[in-house]
């Protein structure tokens, strides 16, 4: 992908916030992701075919709320009944899906530049969640996704890793510049390491 990524101008690299007498590996990282395909996957109600039996990168599509079944290439999040969105790194994952999910079924978007994704990967990574969102993020275990708001912005947050806290944060690019700049500042407490 060539595209300008919708942080480009934005997201800067380096050490900031209070990180003075702090060990940098112990800092917090936020980072933008890129070259990602981001499709979403709507089964229509009409639809008989059976979402069990389909696979999408040899993953089974979650059918259970707020889960996320993932790859070391792929990630399905359950979005709605009968929603989905897929990230991937698989640059021809689109066509493959065309090719394989009949259009009297299912709809499949490509919405890759429609959206942000911000990541943060971190011990206070949770901490800094809470400051702006509402959810419990003391029950969102790792492969579990939930949509809610940071700081009055729509968002899904997709808890990637607990080993060290890591969530991705999807947000539609229009707000993705105000996102960055809720989030930087609510890290500056802890430091971070801009990637």
């Amino acid at each position: 992908m060539t595209a300008i990524t919708p942080l480009e101008f934005i997201h800067k690299k380096g050490i900031f916030g209070d990180h003075h007498k702090k060990n940098e590996d112990d800092l917090m990282t936020i980072s933008e992701i890129k070259n990602l395909v981001i499709i979403q996957l709507v089964q229509y109600k009409k639809s008989k075919i059976n979402i069990n039996n389909i696979k999408i990168e040899g993953l089974e599509i979650p059918t259970q709320s707020s889960k996320v079944n993932s790859n070391n290439k792929t990630r399905i999040l359950w979005n709605a009944p009968r929603t989905w969105l897929i990230l991937s790194e698989n640059e021809k994952i689109f066509e493959t899906m065309q090719k394989n999910f009949k259009e009297t079924d299912f709809a499949i978007t490509d919405i890759s530049h429609s959206r942000a994704l911000i990541q943060i990967k971190g011990d206070q990574a949770k901490e800094l969640l809470k400051k702006g969102s509402p959810i419990n993020f003391n029950e969102l275990d790792p492969n579990q996704c939930v949509g809610t708001i940071f700081h009055g912005i729509n968002i899904i947050i997709d808890s990637v890793s607990s080993s060290q806290d890591t969530f991705n944060i999807l947000v539609l690019r229009s707000f993705g510049e105000s996102l960055y700049h809720h989030i930087t500042d609510s890290a500056l407490e802890f430091g971070y390491v801009g990637v």
